[in-house]
């Protein structure tokens, strides 16, 4: 993954003197391609970027994916936050980035410390961003793919339950459907048999005993599974 930052400049040497200490003019697109070239060759001396079997325990510690990725702090103990926290001392955080710039190369000088270790560093940390990155990325695909299969399992499942469920309530009413027919054609019988009772009945006294009830309606079916 290219950076942007990695096309800043960045100078390894001081720029614009000669031998004899005078400043000369120089193309500054020259220079920035020149300081652009200087740290793309530190990012290529540096390998293939580091590698993450799996995710580190807490994401969110920067310091836990350094140590995964075997980024350690030099024995001289300047780091690229170690800049970071210099350039932000009070003494030189409200200067110009021309002199604060001069003061932390002095100041690197004086440690015996490299500027190009430092560049290593921050390209080291930044490539290790990158990569774990991409790998939470792919575990988030990854994981993503298999809950939308998970889903697809459940979702089938689902239809398949509400479809028996569905088959079940249809059978219920069409049993209780065939019973209501065969009470409705009983209660026909029913009362043509209270009719003839009644009809002979009828021959021997003044008022009716027997009842004979009206014909019934038939019977209404059950609403099946909506």
């Amino acid at each position: 993954m290219a950076k942007k930052w990695y096309n800043l400049f960045v100078s390894l040497e001081p720029s614009g003197e000669t031998s004899a200490g005078e400043t000369t003019s120089q193309d500054p697109s020259a220079t920035d391609r020149s300081a652009a070239r200087s740290v793309a060759e530190i990012a290529a001396s540096l390998g293939e970027p580091p590698t993450f079997s799996a995710p580190a325990g807490d994401p969110a510690s920067f310091e836990e994916l350094y140590e995964v990725a075997e980024i350690h702090p030099p024995a001289h103990g300047y780091t690229i936050f170690k800049v970071a926290e210099m350039l932000q001392n009070e003494h030189i955080r409200n200067l110009p980035a021309g002199v604060k710039r001069s003061s932390i190369l002095l100041a690197l000088d004086a440690a015996g410390v490299n500027l190009q270790e430092i560049i290593e560093d921050a390209v080291k940390r930044d490539r290790a961003l990158d990569t774990y990155e991409s790998v939470q990325e792919r575990a988030v695909e990854d994981l993503e793919k298999q809950k939308s299969q998970e889903n697809r399992r459940i979702q089938e499942e689902m239809e398949r339950i509400v479809a028996e469920h569905r088959a079940r309530i249809q059978a219920n009413n069409d049993d209780v459907a065939r019973h209501k027919d065969k009470l409705h054609s009983w209660h026909l019988q029913k009362q043509r048999e209270e009719q003839r009772i009644a009809d002979t009945v009828a021959y021997f006294v003044t008022e009716n005993p027997i009842t004979t009830a009206s014909p019934a309606e038939p019977p209404s079916k059950p609403k099946g599974p909506s």
